[in-house]
């Protein structure tokens, strides 16, 4: 039998297993270290969390090990978990997410070594409409964040031409991401196009470092603007979520001036976050992300690009 404990989370009891196994073996970064940081980074997390379908990215043995995405929220999940029920067309049924509503079910998730936090672009309330649009930049070798930076600028004046603000955040893993908020009534189909106008409106001016082609064999040396992230039936790695690396990076939100600040430089490694990195980030700056679950903007009703 695994060693268990018992937590007291917020007044409900949780029981942890095997807090000493290693999950990320190059940096000996333990399960228990996985929980504590998501217990420390909660009160930045939750609020993007909340209302969200979860998909959980399982690593039971590790990140050099075999994982599961798990949609249907198990069923041997504690009474407290809240869930949301929405059609899945792939499995054409209804599926029961899981919603990471309060600090117990995020210690519940992580002790079931749900390493990487996946949630859709919509709220429970309405699946159908999301409250922001994402571009997902992500660089084919041997491009790197630098070049997504330089993407991710291009990106944000365009934006900015509509009247849009935009945030970025580091993916975590390669690449760069930046997400729009919107807040007010729009449809996928309306985000979607919007965001395939612009990535291709980027690759037509910088095709020799941009693409809108989902091709893996056109992204060698160059970004890849993925915009088909904004679907109904996708999900992102949200905010402050662990990644499943050889060491426990973060998506993080940083400013434009951090991003500038990359390119000029041109060191990667600006733009790279651990847990206890994005902790102490948090402590200083707060949460850089906080506008995009409350700013609202409108898509133009006519936009001419």
């Amino acid at each position: 039998m695994p060693e268990t404990a018992e937590l007291v989370v917020d007044g409900k009891k949780l029981s942890v297993s095997n807090l000493d196994k290693v999950l990320y073996p190059k940096v000996g970064f333990t399960k228990g270290q996985v929980i504590d940081y998501y217990i420390r980074i909660a009160p930045a997390l939750l609020p993007h969390l909340e209302d969200r379908p979860l998909t959980m990215k399982r690593y039971p043995n590790g990140v050099d090990a075999e994982f599961f995405y798990e949609k249907n929220c198990p069923s041997h999940r504690p009474k407290w978990v809240k869930t949301a029920k929405v059609w899945s067309e792939g499995n054409n049924r209804i599926m029961n997410y899981c919603l990471a509503q309060d600090l117990p079910t995020l210690v519940w998730a992580a002790n079931l070594a749900d390493l990487e936090l996946h949630t859709s672009l919509a709220k429970k309330k309405d699946v159908a409409r999301p409250t922001m649009m994402v571009f997902d930049l992500d660089p084919g070798a041997p491009a790197d964040i630098v070049q997504c930076c330089q993407v991710g600028l291009w990106l944000r004046d365009l934006l900015g031409k509509m009247k849009l603000k935009s945030f970025a955040k580091t993916s975590g893993s390669k690449g760069l991401q930046v997400y729009v908020p919107l807040n007010t009534p729009v449809t996928f189909d309306q985000t979607k196009d919007l965001s395939r106008a612009l990535a291709q409106l980027l690759e037509q001016a910088h095709g020799n470092v941009v693409t809108s082609n989902m091709s893996k064999s056109v992204r060698k040396g160059r970004v890849f603007v993925d915009w088909s992230q904004n679907d109904e039936h996708k999900t992102t790695i949200c905010v402050y979520s662990l990644r499943a690396k050889e060491e426990p990076t973060v998506s993080t939100p940083v400013t434009w001036d951090e991003v500038v600040n990359c390119l000029k430089k041109k060191k990667a490694d600006l733009l790279k976050f651990r847990s206890d990195q994005t902790v102490v980030r948090v402590k200083k700056m707060g949460d850089l992300f906080e506008p995009v679950e409350k700013l609202k903007q409108k898509l133009p009703k006519k936009w001419k690009l």
